[in-house]
């Protein structure tokens, strides 16, 4: 009975590559200090003994996990959902691990354990998803000595934060409505405890009244296709015309599209409507949904680099990194009275 091959360890790769130990180590840790000619040999016989660092005892000797936390609420969301895949891929390009943790409400006591929770795993930092409106005092008291980054947090706070301009897409795809003749529009919410839909409604708000228009006609839903659906529903049964709906996000886009097709109007002939988020689905309604896209990718990737950088420096200077978003134009607005635009 043959026996089990022993694993390698570091003086194994040392003695193969013709290098001390050391060296080795300095490799693993990417210093700056080795030349090319000998990073490549440590390589070589790495992957050559298929060695595989213990990272258990290297943490306990750097007192570094190379180890980022995540506390995630309203994962099930499009956009949360897919500011966790952008920081999980920004993390892994950093040399980082992501441990992730779900909240269902942007409590104290729903924060406290899920930061212990990270914590308990010895994570160098955490970046927090916070979709929702929250006591940020709440958030300082609980971090006090630990690296950390905001992401989707509102605009104007005094804490480390990454986010999109939630206003300024609002305002644009507003905009676009606007400028293809159309006076009498709705806006379809999001639910206003989130940051947000507060945000998207504000930027509804003042892109109307800068035109003198009236921006009132609004109906709040839950962000589901079947939320737009029923909002719609509302909407047509008020005494208030309108000719273009502006919907707080795709989904909800998608089900207001349905309830106006269920009342005989079609989309954009009768009804012009453009929704927020451009969920991959959206270029294959019908009709293909002009919309706003948000850089997640890049919103992770700065979230990420912002909270290594506190990590090196803890004293860095507290910043909002903002982001702005892209208009997408399709096939799902009518050009009115004139207007000398198409999508």
């Amino acid at each position: 009975m043959s026996t089990p091959h022993k694993p390698a360890v570091i003086t194994d790769v040392a003695k193969l590559a013709g290098v001390s130990h050391q060296t080795v180590s300095r490799v693993l840790n990417k210093h700056p200090s080795v030349s090319e000619h000998t990073r490549k040999k440590v390589l070589d016989a790495i992957q050559q003994l298929d060695y595989r660092p213990n990272l258990t005892a290297r943490s306990l000797v750097t007192r570094k996990t190379s180890t980022i936390g995540v506390v995630s609420c309203g994962g099930t969301q499009y956009g949360p959902s897919q500011m966790v895949y952008g920081i999980e891929l920004a993390a892994r390009d950093a040399g980082y691990h992501v441990i992730i943790t779900s909240i269902t409400e942007l409590t104290r006591d729903q924060i406290s354990e899920a930061i212990h929770h990270l914590m308990n795993q010895q994570v160098e930092g955490i970046i927090l998803i916070t979709p929702l409106i929250v006591q940020l005092g709440d958030i300082k008291d609980l971090l006090p000595n630990v690296p950390y980054v905001l992401i989707d947090a509102p605009w104007g706070i005094d804490l480390p934060t990454v986010m999109i301009d939630q206003v300024s897409g609002a305002r644009k795809i507003t905009r676009h409505v606007l400028d293809r003749g159309h006076k009498q529009v709705a806006f379809l919410s999001g639910p206003l405890h989130w940051s947000d839909a507060r945000g998207r409604l504000e930027g509804f708000q003042q892109e109307m009244q800068q035109d003198g228009l009236d921006p009132s006609q609004v109906i709040e839903a839950d962000w589901s296709a079947e939320g737009g659906f029923v909002a719609a529903q509302k909407l047509l049964k008020q005494k208030d015309k309108f000719t273009a709906l502006v919907a707080a996000n795709d989904q909800m886009a998608l089900g207001a599209i349905r309830a106006f097709k269920d009342a005989g109007l079609k989309v954009p002939e009768d009804i012009s409507v453009v929704g927020f988020d451009d969920i991959p689905e959206a270029a294959y309604f019908d009709p293909p949904l002009t919309t706003i896209r948000q850089n997640f990718s890049l919103l992770g990737k700065r979230g990420v680099n912002h909270l290594i950088e506190r990590l090196h420096e803890p004293n860095t200077d507290i910043s909002q990194s903002v982001i702005q978003t892209q208009l997408v134009q399709r096939q799902s607005v009518k050009i009115l009275n004139g207007a000398q635009h198409s999508d």
